[in-house]
């Protein structure tokens, strides 16, 4: 009918707007159109909510529990240093290992978590290298996404993937992205080796924080402009401070400060917990904005010391050491405040600065709410922080202890069963959902994870998210949408043949996947490909394949894939550099997709 032609198209604009905007979470937006097109009478209540039981979002599920199973055993971890042992001391041997480490992992884990899992090492291999950090980052980021390409068990892809299941089209099994997508990884690491690299940035900020030797780094107070918001204030006599630990003094809800040390006769106290406690004569080393401070200071009044030039070795003792962190993937401080998650108290260190792409935060830090891709500038004990290197929501850049393999002794068991799921999945393709989760669940029966880690594995805002939009697809289908909208694709280019048809449809998909998930793309895309291929007699299996290859090419801006948000921080990286890089390699790989097209599937 009409009416729900037009109700489709409006609730997919309005996503669309919303996915663009970032105004509300991406996985937030895809369960508004279930419900919007569950309310509006567009599909079915069994259509609307049909996502949550596809073949598709199971084998999501299936592979973020094995990932998971081989990060706990240490399996993904070997991997990577094994590779990244060869490196050497060549920038240009590290960022092609770098990059062919990065794209094995994405083969058979989510791109986010394989990335995560590289990050410490490749840091750690360019401080023994003594390489810019900022060279390894980027590619650290693209060797991941183009893993992507080469495989089926990627979100974007098993999205394509379904919908040709929804218009009764045989699938893909396993293997079929591999030959176009090899040449896609091998092009796209010899582009970023030997031209991509020269592009990148100089010494990035975690450069300077992991250089082998105190003297040869620069300084992160500096780097963060930390100088210009730290001042000494002496306590005075009679002063309601006095006697009072620094959890009770209120100097952060009520002045906007933090204590990041305290000057007591003659000796600097850097080591401080919430328990210290505040003494007449103290001159407190504080963060914030002076002039704010003087202004709500109370009667009577606190001593300021003139003002010096700051260095990190101010902050720093024989104890305590100022370092640099980022938030992991699925990091449960994202979305919340130093506040709220009691950051001081729970891990014993001081958040003094926080780099978010291409600026830095330094005051009110307290209540600025933590984003995907943050970096932080951490002060603690050197106890503390080799704590922290086992803590999951954290990862630091500076040596500390070989991460710990929580399940020892079951590598070798996980493996086993990691490949065998692989073979029996290119075996059986029309059952990969199933295969996928019995290889998940072999995970639990044989105790490598328990039920309670199998499920906080799970991104389930991307589970949701794609969930969430595969009934757009089924009705785009039902009201002829998509239908309308290859129309006017085939009007245009029609005349052109199929290939200029799948020309056309690649840049689309890679323009709008610079700002949009790959998977929201895939399910709005891939029906309008499949329909347009039964309107030409061409292979909708050819013409999905071009699409879902292109939803990998989010190279240009970092907003394209979280990947690249992740690397932004630490790589020290601005969108220019993205599109510095990121569009010629986008361009090259575009002529490589139509060359191979036509040799492995012809149309």
């Amino acid at each position: 009918m009409d009416y729900q032609l037009d109700i489709t198209l409006i609730i997919l604009a309005a996503a669309l707007i919303l996915f663009i905007t970032e105004l509300l979470p991406s996985d937030l937006v895809a369960l508004l159109v279930v419900v919007a097109l569950g309310v509006t009478g567009v599909l079915t209540p069994a259509e609307a909510f049909s996502g949550f039981s596809r073949s598709a979002v199971i084998t999501i599920l299936a592979i973020f529990i094995i990932a998971s199973a081989l990060q706990r055993t240490g399996v993904t971890e070997q991997v990577g240093n094994m590779l990244l042992k060869f490196g050497g001391r060549s920038e240009l041997r590290l960022v092609v290992l770098v990059m062919v480490a990065s794209a094995f992992l994405s083969l058979f884990m989510n791109n986010i978590a394989a990335a995560a899992v590289l990050l410490p090492a490749v840091s750690g291999a360019a401080k023994k290298a003594s390489v810019q950090t900022s060279k390894l980052m980027m590619p650290l980021a693209f060797g991941t996404i183009l893993g992507g390409t080469a495989t089926l068990l990627t979100t974007a892809n098993i999205v394509i993937n379904s919908l040709l299941h929804d218009s009764d089209i045989q699938g893909f099994s396993l293997t079929d992205f591999a030959p176009v997508g090899i040449p896609i990884i091998v092009v796209g690491i010899v582009y970023v080796a030997f031209i991509g690299r020269r592009f990148l940035p100089g010494e990035s900020i975690l450069e300077r924080s992991i250089a082998p030797n105190k003297e040869e780094r620069s300084d992160l107070i500096s780097a963060y402009n930390l100088s210009a918001n730290l001042f000494r204030a002496r306590v005075p006599d009679n002063s309601f401070l006095i006697g009072k630990r620094l959890d009770q003094s209120t100097l952060r809800q009520d002045f906007g400060v933090s204590v990041v040390g305290i000057e007591r006769k003659k000796k600097r106290l850097l080591a401080l917990t919430p328990e210290t406690e505040i003494k007449q004569g103290d001159t407190l080393v504080l963060e914030g904005d002076e002039e704010d401070f003087r202004r709500r200071d109370v009667e009577p009044y606190m001593e300021f010391v003139p003002k010096s030039e700051w260095t990190e070795h101010d902050l720093e003792s024989r104890s305590v050491e100022v370092v640099e962190a980022m938030l992991s993937p699925r990091s449960r401080l994202i979305d919340e405040t130093l506040s709220s998650t009691r950051f001081r108290d729970k891990y014993g260190v001081s958040v003094l600065a926080i780099w978010r792409g291409t600026h830095q935060i330094v005051t009110n830090l307290g209540n600025e709410r933590l984003m995907f891709g943050d970096a932080l500038l951490l002060q603690g004990t050197r106890e503390r922080l080799a704590v922290l290197h086992a803590d999951p929501d954290i990862i630091l850049f500076v040596e500390g202890p070989d991460k710990e393999i929580t399940v020892p002794g079951k590598g070798r068991a996980a493996l086993m069963i990691f490949v065998a799921t692989l073979l029996l999945a290119i075996a059986f393709p029309n059952i990969i959902g199933a295969v996928m989760l019995g290889g998940a669940l072999m995970m639990m029966v044989t105790g490598i994870l328990t039920t309670d880690q199998a499920y906080s594995s799970i991104s389930w805002k991307t589970v949701f998210l794609v969930a969430g939009m595969l009934p757009m697809g089924i009705a785009l289908s039902k009201t002829n949408a998509a239908g309308l909208l290859a129309d006017q694709v085939v009007a245009a280019l029609g005349g052109l043949g199929p290939m200029a048809i799948l020309a056309g449809l690649f840049i689309l998909t890679t323009v709008l996947v610079q700002a949009i998930n790959g998977a929201v793309v895939a399910a709005i895309i891939g029906p309008m490909a499949i329909n347009i291929a039964q309107q030409i007699n061409a292979d909708p299996r050819a013409m999905a394949m071009g699409v879902a290859l292109a939803t990998s090419m989010a190279f240009i801006t970092p907003l394209g894939h979280p990947v690249n948000i992740l690397v932004m921080s630490p790589g020290g990286y601005t969108f220019r550099d993205f599109l510095k890089v990121g569009l010629p390699m986008t361009v090259i790989i575009f002529v490589v997709v139509m060359a191979s097209m036509r040799i492995f599937w012809p149309m």
